[in-house]
């Protein structure tokens, strides 16, 4: 139904007060202060807690309407029980909606409950009925056409009946339809609004399941010592797209500073051929709006954006709001860094770590809009070149007030662009980042390695609060982080943490080619910097080698495309296992129909088994029916039975099982098969 006039406040000038409370209502965040996060397509379940004092019966609905719209959507709530309501509606198009709870105690709905305890009483009389007249008849004036006849005329056979038929009265009374026609037009005055108009924020899909690749284009050249242009990365695209990925991620492809450049493994002593940071951004030749010369042409790197759609990917752009001290910025805007007592730029720091080669922007300059507003210009500037996607390096490092008014900006007249947050720091951080309108975010997914830890940290991202504005993006390792578990776990410790990865999260992304060819070597003991870092120099990846992971890479990214329920983080639930170096977990569709089952073996030097109590949805009978689980990995299948079943799994063979889960179906002919 649409509600043409907006949700009047509890205690508005001139309405007797309210006798109902609504509070409780989820999902909200921060009282309302931010949005809620949907895709397109996807549902939005509210509940509210609500309820009057004394006895009668209440009606609720949920109202919705997307932004542009001023007509409210109602959908008609219902009761869960211990007065908490429930609706919930779709959202259909990219963009803002909004919704919020309204409730009136319904006079009809409490005359008709309280008539059939008369009538299994045989207490029922005619002034009952005659009451009940009235309020068909209150009803009917508020109205129109068919409608409002039908209850007129229903009012007057009740006046009639009531001292003639009284049976028949009472039949009239408790009819569906008249009950129906009564609710909607019931007395809302009676009634309340929840004091907020609550927000959602709809991206498109690509926001909730997507399959990152990074690398750097300066390592794509065809042979040893060579830099890497746009045309060699168009050249890898085919290896890219049959791996399955969906995002190339670039880092930063702008000019690189001379001044105070870094060498390789990040010598502060440089060659003369030493490449530098790509982080360190800005020299002569331009800044964020320009393309380092030897990477190409922007010609070249518009080819790139239309091949890589030939091939089903986006490119993504790091956007790195820092400078090295060669950037135009640092000549023509000094009042935008922060400028020491020795007349010196002050560069990035984190002690005892230095980053001599990059000044980062002060945002408590006086000049603060025209820094805000450059900055948005460089975002328009690649929008403007074809980029939809962009990872931002360490936001947290930037206002808070600042991201939610540059997102704001650029969602406003172009809602289909993505921003994920590289934000490695404090979990209130990181959530404050995506309240903001991130729309995706780096996790700790890293540095969890246990079975407890993976638990206890996904349960919090996917079954709380958290989970209605932060979306995660799980990255097993970047250029920054060789993690100590790929250090010298080996091939399985890689095969390991791919399945964790691209099964745990809908969105993944794994930085390559260092990880298809199990690159673990560290600069140092205890480092998670990598030894030759791509970030001071060229690579030359053999990716056509023998042992790489390509083809398993592939195999995973085809069973999330392939099964619904991996293409969302809603209904993740863990199993317990026996054995603590197994972890099993599960995801399902709406529907059901599509169960994915996964055990991973996370000590990548021994085999271990143990016993997975799991209880599929749609199995018949008392539980012990057999029901069959095919591992998509080997193509294996089995048949278990009951909710406890034992696994073994050899980190040498394989260190998971991803189990396709099918419901055995018979056939009129007693013939089984399996969905």
């Amino acid at each position: 139904m649409d509600v043409r006039t907006p949700p009047q406040t509890p205690n508005e000038p001139g309405r007797r007060p309210s006798r109902l409370v609504i509070g409780k209502v989820r999902p909200e965040v921060d009282g309302g202060r931010f949005p809620i996060k949907r895709v397109a397509g996807e549902l939005v379940e509210v509940s509210a807690d609500i309820f009057a004092d004394g006895h009668d019966v209440l009606s609720a609905r949920l109202l919705h309407r997307r932004a542009e719209n001023e007509r409210w959507t109602e959908v008609p709530m219902s009761e869960l029980g211990n007065d908490r309501w429930r609706a919930s509606f779709r959202v259909s198009a990219q963009g803002h909606h909004f919704y919020t709870v309204q409730a009136w105690i319904d006079p009809f709905l409490t005359w008709r409950r309280d008539l059939l305890k008369r009538v299994e009483a045989g207490q029922e009389s005619a002034i009952d009925l005659l009451v009940g007249a009235e309020i068909v008849d209150q009803a009917a004036q508020r109205a129109a056409g068919a409608e409002a006849e039908e209850l007129s005329a229903c009012a007057a056979a009740l006046r009639k009946e009531a001292k003639t038929e009284l049976r028949s009265a009472v039949s009239r009374a408790l009819d569906e339809r008249i009950a129906a026609l009564a609710e909607k037009h019931a007395d809302r005055d009676t009634g309340t609004t929840y004091g907020r108009e609550l927000r959602v924020v709809v991206d498109r899909e690509k926001a909730r399941f997507s399959t990152w690749y990074e690398l750097f284009p300066r390592s794509c050249g065809p042979e040893p010592g060579r830099h890497g242009t746009f045309r060699d990365v168009i050249a890898r695209l085919p290896y890219i797209a049959g791996m399955g990925f969906d995002v190339l991620y670039l880092p930063p492809i702008h000019p690189v500073g001379r001044a105070y450049r870094k060498g390789k493994n990040n010598v502060t002593t440089p060659l003369d051929e030493d490449l530098g940071s790509p982080w360190a951004i800005g020299s002569a030749q331009g800044g964020h709006k320009a393309i380092h010369t030897e990477l190409g042409t922007f010609e070249d790197f518009h080819a790139l954006i239309e091949a890589a759609r030939e091939h089903g990917i986006e490119v993504a752009l790091d956007l790195a709001f820092q400078c090295s001290p060669d950037h135009p910025y640092v000549k023509e805007h000094p009042e935008w860094f922060r400028i020491r007592p020795d007349g010196t730029v002050q560069y990035a720091e984190n002690p005892p770590k230095k980053y001599e080669d990059i000044v980062p922007l002060n945002f408590d300059t006086e000049d603060w809009r025209a820094l805000w507003e450059e900055l948005k210009s460089v975002v328009l500037f690649w929008i403007g070149h074809g980029v939809r996607i962009f990872r931002v390096d360490n936001p947290h490092t930037k206002p808070f007030r600042f991201w939610e008014w540059l997102i704001g900006e650029v969602n406003r007249d172009y809602p289909d662009v993505l921003f994920l947050a590289e934000a490695f720091t404090r979990p209130k951080v990181m959530y404050e980042l995506a309240k903001r309108g991130f729309s995706q975010s780096y996790t700790y997914f890293a540095w969890r390695n246990t079975s407890w830890d993976l638990k206890q940290y996904f349960t919090e991202l996917t079954q709380t609060g958290v989970r209605e504005f932060f979306r995660p993006n799980l990255w097993p390792n970047t250029p920054d982080i060789l993690a100590e578990y790929l250090q010298f776990g080996g091939r399985p410790a890689f095969l390991a943490r791919l399945v964790l990865a691209a099964t745990l999260g809908a969105s993944y992304g794994i930085y390559g080619p260092a990880f298809e060819l199990c690159e673990n070597r560290a600069l140092r003991p205890g480092s998670e910097e990598y030894l030759d870092s791509e970030k001071y120099q060229l690579r030359h990846w053999p990716i056509e080698r023998p042992d790489s992971l390509r083809e398993f890479i592939g195999l995973v990214n085809r069973i999330r495309r392939e099964n619904s329920c991996l293409q969302s983080n809603d209904r993740l639930r863990f199993h317990a296992v026996d054995n603590d170096q197994l972890i099993a977990y599960s995801k399902s569709s709406d529907d059901g129909a599509s169960v994915i089952l996964v055990v991973v073996n996370l000590n990548p030097y021994q085999t271990h088994s143990g016993w997975v109590e799991f209880s599929p949805e749609g199995v018949e009978g008392d539980g012990q029916q057999a029901y069959q689980v095919h591992d998509l990995l080997t193509g294996a299948r089995y048949f278990w039975q009951g909710a406890r079943n034992y696994v073994e799994l050899n980190p040498n063979v394989s260190p998971a099982h991803i189990f396709r889960v099918r419901r055995r179906v018979r056939t009129e002919r007693d013939f089984d098969y399996f969905l």
